[in-house]
């Protein structure tokens, strides 16, 4: 199973910021350690082109970006300083989910070690997010004629508000996501399909409604390829989650769609989108669950 990483590209970060870069570099060195993988498993991306982008992202949107041309606002709404550390990260972790997309059309699965991005709308960035790589990718593979009707199926917990924005209107692509009702973003787009949970949903709730909501995306769409933003945030013990799932019901999870999608011959691409847990490794075992997981379901 190939699985595309990022970490080695530095996006530089002020002392005391809230986002934990270092999960990515930790997932890696975990998932190199489990011995389910070897060297030549591991793979870096190429850069998203600006075709490849533009497909999703305005031209001067993304022109500001690259350029360093971001108003102090735009800056404050992504959540990063701009520096070309930024701007590198942020095309490389667009390009790992197309080159994750690619692999899995060709072989079943594959996985971006980062990714998930899915704040991003067409002409800003906002949470974190600066180029939306679902969006980007699914147009990609779309336009170079590997797939037609993609599933985007997002378990963050926070709604995929920029993807949902993006892809309004384009019945090919499908919109799922299931993810806090009372949590960021608070001000909500419409997905295709929203499932909305309360506070401190837990195992057997989530499942039971994420259960319907496959079952239903699945239906309406008939993908070719499903992009999996996996989210290690769902987790009860989740500084930005609000929900309540146990270790064991997010494997649960990923077993639920991963299976879903085998047994329909819906090849899967994987990033990994949020997780803020402290400690740090309660996410990395998250994230590194969800790559094994996937590979036990696809590769055996």
């Amino acid at each position: 199973m190939k699985l595309y990483y990022t970490d080695v590209f530095v996006l530089p970060l002020p002392p005391g910021h809230r986002f934990p870069m270092e999960k990515y570099s930790r997932l890696r060195q975990r998932l190199l350690a489990s011995g389910e993988f070897s060297i030549d498993d591991f793979a870096t991306p190429a850069a998203a082109t600006a075709a490849e982008l533009e497909r999703a992202h305005h031209p001067a949107y993304v022109q500001r970006v690259t350029r360093g041309e971001l108003s102090p606002a735009e800056v404050k709404r992504i959540g990063f300083p701009w520096s070309p550390g930024m701007v590198e990260r942020s095309l490389r972790s667009a390009g790992a989910t197309l080159a994750a997309c690619r692999t899995a059309l060709a072989h079943g699965c594959a996985a971006n070690l980062a990714g998930g991005t899915h704040h991003a709308h067409s002409d800003r960035g906002e949470g974190f997010c600066v180029f939306n790589d679902a969006a980007v990718a699914a147009r990609a593979v779309q336009a170079e004629g590997l797939a037609q009707r993609i599933a985007i199926i997002d378990c963050d917990v926070h709604q995929g508000n920029g993807t949902a924005a993006i892809l309004n209107g384009d019945d090919s692509i499908f919109t799922f996501s299931i993810h806090g009702a009372r949590n960021f973003p608070f001000k909500k787009e419409c997905s295709d399909l929203d499932i909305e949970l309360p506070d401190g949903t837990g195992d057997d709730a989530y499942l039971a409604a994420l259960d319907a909501g496959l079952e239903e995306t699945l239906a309406r769409n008939q993908p070719d390829l499903a992009i999996y933003l996996a989210g290690a945030d769902p987790y009860a013990g989740d500084r930005l989650g609000r929900l309540s799932l146990s270790f064991s019901g997010l494997e649960a999870r990923d077993r639920r769609v991963l299976e879903t999608c085998r047994t329909r011959g819906v090849p899967v691409a994987l990033a990994m989108a949020g997780g803020y847990a402290q400690p740090i490794d309660d996410t990395v075992d998250i994230h590194a669950t969800t790559v094994i997981t996937a590979k036990h379901c696809f590769f055996g």
